[in-house]
């Protein structure tokens, strides 16, 4: 990663973000797993590093609104996990990575009929998954 300082703080925090790339990871929870392990980084090193990362298109930055964290996520470039879209439950609060191919049409179509290019990274679709909807 050309232009970013090296420390042995960051090199385990990106370690721990490749190594969960399928994952959406708030501050709190890489916060955690490093304190479980006795391995003490602050949270302002943390939120300073996942900030340089988002900059640096290392990693990408979900707002889910409401007063929910933001959570961040390794780019995995040679995944499948590399263009999709997310479910968030309105009940449980899961985010659910979804590839589908008729959500990529409904992309399509909304830039060839109607000139709007949207961001499928920044997509959210809200609802209850189906353990919440089972719930009701």
């Amino acid at each position: 990663m050309a232009g970013i300082y090296r420390t042995k703080q960051r090199e385990l925090i990106l370690s721990f973000l490749r190594e969960n790339s399928h994952l959406h990871l708030t501050a709190d929870d890489i916060s955690n797993h490093f304190s479980n392990r006795n391995i003490l980084i602050g949270r302002a090193t943390i939120y300073r590093y996942l900030n340089l990362l988002v900059e640096k298109n290392i990693v990408r930055k979900y707002h889910l609104g409401d007063g929910a964290s933001a959570c961040y996520q390794f780019v995995d470039n040679s995944s499948r996990c590399n263009r999709h879209y997310h479910l968030k439950c309105n009940g449980c609060g899961k985010l659910i990575h979804m590839e589908c191919d008729d959500l990529d049409s409904l992309f399509c179509h909304l830039e060839d009929k109607h000139g709007f290019r949207a961001d499928p990274v920044q997509t959210v679709v809200y609802g209850d998954c189906a353990e919440c909807a089972n719930k009701h």
